[in-house]
């Protein structure tokens, strides 16, 4: 949390200066043992959302601001969850928290994924690095239904994998997985 401390600094300057609004998005996810927190991360969207604006985000939504696209490009709009880890309501390697509405419809069997505590980054999230550009190709009429039938259930299995057989020595590979997939993905 210290190291990044100044380039957290940094990055909400930009937010703030880039476009009108909070510098933090906050949002309630469900949490371990369906306890909801407050997610925290840097706005990447325009502050004012049109009514019944989609909760999912696909690639080339128009809401993004340009300071957005950059953050979300390297991830660093997540840097605010190391707050959400200091508070015990994540940690660093977990599945990613996600809103109530889509975890109520998963099948009995992947709702045990919210007996473990969410993290910044997961399998799943490594898996599904692109999941904006997914989304993109499903019509908008249709995105919360393939989500909820599809993404969804794939990304919790695929975390629930992990979790069965996860140690230190996995987590810390996978933590270096992850800043590896995020700098050659987007260099």
């Amino acid at each position: 949390m210290l190291v990044c401390l100044p380039l957290m600094a940094l990055v909400a300057l930009v937010v703030r200066l880039s476009s009108a609004g909070p510098v933090f998005y906050r949002q309630w996810r469900v949490g371990q043992d369906n306890r909801p927190f407050q997610l925290l991360k840097f706005r990447t969207m325009t502050a004012k959302a049109s009514p019944g604006a989609p909760s999912l985000t696909r690639a080339g939504d128009n809401r993004i601001t340009r300071v957005g696209r950059v953050l979300r490009r390297w991830k660093l709009d997540e840097l605010p969850q190391l707050l959400n880890v200091v508070a015990g309501q994540m940690s660093l390697v977990g599945p990613r928290p996600d809103l109530s509405e889509y975890l109520e419809g998963l099948d009995a069997g992947l709702k045990e994924v919210s007996q473990l505590r969410p993290g910044i980054t997961g399998w799943a999230s490594i898996r599904y690095r692109n999941e904006e550009e997914l989304l993109a190709q499903v019509p908008a009429s249709e995105l919360k239904q393939f989500y909820c039938a599809r993404v969804l259930p794939d990304k919790v299995r695929l975390d629930l994998e992990y979790a069965a057989k996860a140690s230190l020595v996995s987590d810390c590979a996978l933590l270096c997985t992850t800043l590896r997939t995020v700098v050659s993905h987007k260099s």
